[in-house]
């Protein structure tokens, strides 16, 4: 008589699943909620101490050689001259301000404005748009290639 072999094993239960699945939802709810907080904390306004010590109000022409003209808002006075290939921060910093304006389809009249506040930092507002720039987030060699368009501005 043959013998039968019975190769399968007795019925276990899989492993349960539910430990792991309570811990990717708890993981996935923490995480909204931490998203869910954060967006809904409206920023507190910082009390702003310091104090605008000189502004330059000016507008950017682009000129066909691929130079830019950087010119007074209110007489129209050469500023500076930023050369192709040169000052890769002002060019892309103003292109891309530039570039939100005709996005948003605003003129291109309203100036920017250079602003260095009593603290020694800097900002670059965008007139038409209200953007505003800290020039000091981009790092002190950044900011310096602003900073030389004020006359004796100096950053700290």
């Amino acid at each position: 008589m043959p013998v039968e072999l019975n190769f399968r094993r007795p019925q276990e239960k899989p492993p349960s699943q539910r430990p792991a699945l309570l811990a990717v939802a708890g993981l996935l709810a923490v995480a909204l909620l931490a998203v869910a907080l954060g967006r809904g904390r409206e920023a507190e306004p910082e009390e702003q101490t310091a104090r605008p010590v000189q502004t330059l109000a000016f507008h950017a022409e682009d000129l066909p050689d691929g130079a830019i003209d950087l010119r007074e808002a209110g007489d129209g006075k050469l500023v500076a001259r930023i050369e192709p290939g040169q000052d890769g921060f002002i060019r892309g910093t103003l292109r891309g301000l530039a570039q939100a304006r005709q996005r948003e389809g605003l003129s291109r009249e309203p100036p920017f404005t250079l602003t260095r506040f009593d603290n020694g930092t800097l900002s670059l507002e965008d007139g038409a748009t209200g953007r505003h720039v800290p020039l000091l987030a981009f790092g002190p060699s950044n900011a310096k290639a602003f900073a030389r368009l004020l006359p004796g501005t100096e950053l700290r």
